[in-house]
């Protein structure tokens, strides 16, 4: 029989949370408009009447790992999760491109603290926070210095899509090959060509400013990304910011053999700034 789980870690990673037959948790579909059209999510809402904190997580390159046992994790902890898919993925319509996953990101949030949606879902409009992993960490960086009002950020295993658009076009079209099933509208060559037109302005570390009075917690892991990780933080502690927290784990970019590790490092940063 396991014992009791280590202090370091949330008892509710463990513990699923008693019943609520009156405010049970539960799932809803979301249809989100942003750019002309509705994309896809789904929202992890937990138990209670609420309002509750709400987390919204932001999925890689294409996103084949979706982090939802993290979802499920956060919301055993009494926080929404909201998870959806960026324009051209995953059967969001429209075609994809990197600028509107920006955009999508920024629409989620806007949707979530609208006061008809909040409502709906028991969002605490004042308690959102932002989880990315892979390309979503870079989505949370760029969507965190554009919305001062998120409460905290998480980048795990965050790669610089403004450093990956300043490498050889050769290699960008190997990475966007290797990374594009389940994306419509778009080539390997469209992805990459995109990326270097924007690199100057899509790399993070320009944003540090803008970053330096959000809690952040960057994860890192082994699987060669770990120096943008490492670039954004120095930016932001030069820039004066004092609420960074990092962590490097040793697994790889889908931290496979470290998922609880992962959830109970995102939950402990982030309790202190939600549950007040």
């Amino acid at each position: 029989m396991a014992g009791p789980p280590p202090a370091s870690l949330p008892a509710s990673i463990y513990t699923d949370p008693a019943p609520d037959p009156t405010n049970p948790a539960r799932m809803v579909v979301l249809h989100i408009r942003s750019g002309g059209v509705e994309i896809n999510g789904v929202a992890y809402l937990a138990s209670g009447a609420g309002p509750h904190p709400t987390v919204i997580v932001c999925h890689g390159l294409p996103g084949n790992e979706k982090n939802l046992d993290l979802a499920q994790a956060l919301r055993r902890q009494g926080w929404n999760a909201i998870t959806f898919n960026y324009r051209g993925s995953w059967g969001s319509p429209g075609a994809f491109q990197f600028a509107q996953n920006l955009e999508d990101a920024r629409a989620v949030f806007a949707f979530v603290r609208d006061p008809a949606n909040a409502a709906r879902l028991g969002v605490d409009p004042d308690r959102v926070a932002m989880v990315g992993h892979s390309m979503g960490g870079w989505v949370t960086a760029m969507t965190g210095a554009a919305e001062p009002a998120l409460k905290g950020l998480v980048l795990i295993s965050a790669g610089d899509f403004g450093l990956v658009g300043k490498s050889s076009r050769d290699d960008r079209v190997k990475l966007m090959a290797d990374n594009s099933e389940t994306l419509a509208g778009t080539d390997p060559e469209m992805m990459a060509d995109e990326l270097a037109a924007h690199a100057g302005e899509w790399d993070y570390a320009i944003k540090a400013d803008a970053l330096k009075a959000t809690p952040l917690l960057v994860l890192t892991s082994d699987d060669g990304l770990a120096s943008h990780g490492d670039v954004l933080v120095e930016a932001v502690r030069k820039a004066g910011g004092r609420k960074v927290v990092t962590a490097h784990v040793p697994t790889d970019h889908s931290w496979s053999d470290r998922r609880i590790e992962l959830e109970a490092r995102v939950i402990r940063f982030l309790e202190p700034i939600l549950d007040r």
